[in-house]
């Protein structure tokens, strides 16, 4: 486990403590189904930003881009 993933365990837990501690309604879903549901967006995510890493575009070139031209409008 890396220190920074501790570090923000840590002061996960110390901002839910102080929220129950102080009454101020927590920044986060407080049902386990809402936790759950905010991990398993954040797993999909990084499984796909990891795939997409993988396996480039084999059509880059075929892409107009932000002007719209194509290959072919180029020449």
């Amino acid at each position: 486990m890396s220190w920074k993933l501790g570090v923000g365990l840590l002061l996960g837990l110390v901002i839910g403590l102080g929220c129950r501690w102080l009454g101020i309604p927590v920044p986060a879903p407080p049902m386990l189904v809402g936790a759950s549901l905010v991990v398993a967006m954040t797993s999909g995510y990084l499984l796909a930003d990891n795939f997409i890493a993988r396996h480039p575009a084999n059509h880059r070139h075929d892409c107009g881009g932000p002007s719209g031209d194509t290959k072919e409008t180029r020449t």
